[in-house]
C-alpha cells in the first residue's frame, strides 16, 4: 500500500472509532466517516467494502495493537529468570492494556452488536483473550521445564491464571464504568496476589518456593 493510501486508511479508522464509540454502531454512516476523515466515500468503499467490514477491521486492528503492546517486549524464560517476577511483569502490562478505557469501550460496543455481527466478537476473542492464553501457555511451559512449577497442561494452567488476573477487574470496569477501573497501584497488587495464588497451586510439592 502506498504511504498516502496507508495514511488515508488510518485516518478513516481513527474517525470511525471516534464516531462508533461516541454514538454507537447504527448511527454512524460511511458518509459521516468520510466527512470527518477527509477521505472520499468512494475511497472508503474501495478500502473496506462496507461499514460492517470497516468495523471488523477496526476491532481486529485495535485488539492486535493492544496485545502487541502487552507482549512485544516480553522476555522469555531461562534458567536465570525469576518466574514469579516474569509472570508479574507480563500480567501487569496485559491487565493495564485491557483496562484502557478505549479498549473497554470497544469491547462494550462489540458485545452490543453480538446478535447482529457475531464475527466481531469472534475476532476480538481470537485476537485478544485466546491469543493471550496461547502466549501465556508457552511461557508457563518454559517455566515448568525448569522445574519451578508442576504443570501437566500449560493451556489449562494459562487459562486459570489469565482469568484469575483478568476476570474481576474486567467485569467490574465493563459493568460499572471507567470510574471503576483499577489504579496502577491496584493493578500491581491484584496481579501480585493472583500470581501468589497460582504459585501455591502449581509449585512442585516439597519445593522451597512453595
Amino acid at each position: 500500500m502506498r504511504p498516502s493510501s496507508k495514511l488515508k486508511r488510518e485516518a478513516a479508522l481513527d474517525a470511525a472509532e471516534k464516531q462508533f464509540l461516541a454514538t454507537g454502531y447504527e448511527s454512524v454512516t460511511m458518509e459521516s466517516i468520510a466527512h470527518e476523515s477527509g477521505v472520499a466515500k468512494q475511497t472508503l468503499y474501495s478500502y473496506f467494502g462496507s461499514k460492517r467490514a470497516l468495523f471488523l477491521e477496526l476491532v481486529t486492528t485495535s485488539t492486535t495493537g493492544a496485545r502487541g503492546a502487552a507482549f512485544a517486549a516480553s522476555p522469555g524464560m531461562d534458567e536465570t529468570a525469576d518466574p514469579r517476577e516474569l509472570l508479574r511483569e507480563r500480567l501487569i502490562v496485559q491487565l493495564a492494556q485491557v483496562l484502557d478505557p478505549r479498549v473497554l469501550a470497544l469491547r462494550r460496543l462489540v458485545i452490543g452488536e453480538l446478535t447482529r455481527s457475531p464475527e466481531l466478537a469472534e475476532a476480538m476473542y481470537r485476537n485478544g483473550p485466546a491469543y493471550a492464553i496461547e502466549v501465556l501457555a508457552d511461557l508457563l511451559a518454559g517455566i515448568a521445564a525448569t522445574g519451578a512449577l508442576d504443570i501437566a497442561d500449560p493451556v489449562v494452567a494459562a487459562t486459570q491464571l489469565n482469568w484469575l488476573v483478568m476476570g474481576e477487574p474486567i467485569n467490574r470496569a465493563m459493568l460499572l464504568g471507567d470510574d471503576a477501573i483499577l489504579t496502577r497501584a491496584e493493578v500491581e497488587k491484584h496481579v501480585e496476589d493472583a500470581v501468589e495464588v497460582f504459585f501455591r497451586a502449581y509449585t512442585v510439592k516439597g519445593s522451597s518456593q512453595s
